[in-house]
């Protein structure tokens, strides 16, 4: 007998994201003998009606649902997606006795806050594949007890309990068929589809999340796995895709076997792709390879173009690195962005003008500027923020200062010293130039942010393809 395992989808927002983390997990419980069931919230109108229509009609083994982030990790707009879930999770009590688990990236961070404050019975951490199998067989009473479930979150005899996590090697797992979810429609909606070549990031910035979610060493999948999922996507006439990797180039072996592969298989001549990467040890020679393996567009997170800055921040790269990946992006006929993060430990009027002035000079095709630095949980901002002062004493800080020590809801790091209005003060360096993604209180989520961004939906219904920022550049120079 099988038995049913519901996983839910509860990103909305728009454009569509794919939740990847349920197309990989549906395959391993397949391979457990459970039978998985999708309900995807993302194309629902009516959250209720859909939630009942499912339910009252099926009792599940177990509820799995995916958080894929907490908010939208901007300042200016500071949007919390809490709410929204928890009200998924109680719809869903109400038409069951089912337990449910939560999992993704957004629960990894906060996994035992979450547990308490959205009513969850089970939460997972990091890699949910085998421990979403695991957990279910422990509930059937097939294999197995809750202690020996890697990365389960729950509550025992009062106190929260939590297990170490699952890092194997993504290698391990079975097969991705990628046939569990709606890839299709996702590619028509959202414009692409996501694909990983590897897990974890073992990169030392202070602020970011990465490693909590995904561990702190990589893990990689073969070449060969690479391509085969490729082309089974294509095989169902998707051809943009975005890696999923936190760093493609990381490390830089990997990415130039994957670009081999791929190249020994022609890909590049029917897939187009985008990829985030590190300015570290990004050459003219990977550039080039990348592109005749597919790849249009890299997204580098560049954070700074001030060496000081970007030690403070914890990179491993500097301002001349900046100039060296714009150098072989051009060679190649790459386009691509930085992503700056601006406002963190130690910034200053100065370091801000220099990065701004120097985004000019290099002229990337687009600069992305985020002001204020989302504080994580488990992270080294984590401790320098309660290193430096209690949260409601702590003049660095915006957002949710009070009632807010696991850092749950959206809170930011902006120095100081940047004064009272740092916004209107970068807003004047921007100078208006279209090349940079600046949000901002009055433009809310037009300008970079995008969650329920309306431009990037409708210019997706009209046939656009491919990363977002690039939609946004084609958009503009068409006009």
């Amino acid at each position: 007998m099988k038995h049913h395992i519901l996983l839910v989808n509860t990103n909305r927002l728009r454009p569509a994201v794919g939740p990847i983390g349920l197309d990989y997990a549906a395959d391993t419980l397949c391979q457990y003998g459970f039978e998985p069931m999708l309900l995807d919230l993302c194309f629902e109108a009516d959250l209720q009606r859909a939630i009942a229509v499912v339910l009252d009609d099926l009792e599940p083994l177990l509820i799995g649902l995916t958080l894929r982030n907490t908010d939208d990790c901007y300042l200016a707009s500071g949007e919390d997606f809490i709410p929204s879930f928890s009200e998924i999770v109680e719809i869903i009590r109400r038409h069951t006795q089912a337990p449910i688990v939560g999992g993704g990236g957004g629960y990894s961070i906060f996994p035992e806050s979450l547990l308490r404050t959205t009513d969850l019975d089970y939460g997972i951490v990091a890699d949910g594949e085998v421990a979403l199998a695991e957990l279910a067989s422990a509930l059937s009473g097939r294999t197995g007890e809750l202690a020996a479930v890697p990365g389960l979150v729950w509550e025992e005899n009062g106190k929260v309990r939590r297990n170490a996590p699952w890092f194997d090697p993504p290698a391990a797992l079975p097969e991705r068929r990628r046939a569990f979810v709606d890839n299709e429609r996702y590619f028509r909606e959202g414009g692409q589809c996501g694909i990983e070549t590897k897990r974890g990031c073992d990169r030392q910035c202070i602020y970011c999340a990465d490693p909590v979610i995904k561990g702190s060493s990589v893990r990689m999948r073969t070449p060969k796995q690479v391509v085969e999922e490729f082309e089974t996507l294509l095989g169902r006439g998707i051809d943009h895709f975005h890696l999923c990797d936190s760093e493609f180039n990381v490390p830089v072996e990997h990415a130039f076997a994957v670009c081999e592969e791929m190249r020994r298989c022609r890909l590049g001549e029917r897939a187009r792709w985008y990829t985030y990467a590190t300015p570290a040890g990004f050459s003219t020679e990977l550039a080039l390879l990348m592109r005749e393996a597919g790849c249009v567009g890299v997204n580098f997170g560049a954070d700074s173009a001030d060496d000081g800055m970007l030690h403070r921040l914890g990179r491993d790269f500097q301002v001349t690195d900046l100039l060296e990946t714009a150098s072989a992006c051009r060679k190649a006929g790459i386009v691509f962005m930085y992503d700056l993060l601006l406002g963190g430990p130690g910034e200053t009027p100065e370091s801000v003008a220099r990065t701004i002035d120097l985004m000019k000079q290099i002229s990337p095709d687009r600069i992305g500027v985020s002001l204020g630095v989302r504080v994580y949980a488990g992270t080294r901002l984590d401790q320098l923020v309660r290193q430096e002062a209690p949260l409601k004493d702590n003049s660095n800080l915006r957002g949710a200062v009070d009632e807010n020590d696991d850092f749950l809801k959206p809170l930011f790091y902006l120095c100081v010293a940047l004064g009272d209005d740092a916004a209107s003060y970068v807003a004047s360096l921007v100078g208006g130039d279209e090349r940079f993604f600046f949000p901002t209180e009055e433009a809310g989520t037009t300008a970079y942010n995008y969650s329920d961004n309306d431009r990037l939906v409708e210019a997706i219904q009209q046939g656009y393809r491919g990363a977002y920022w690039d939609i946004l550049r084609r958009l503009a120079t068409a006009h």
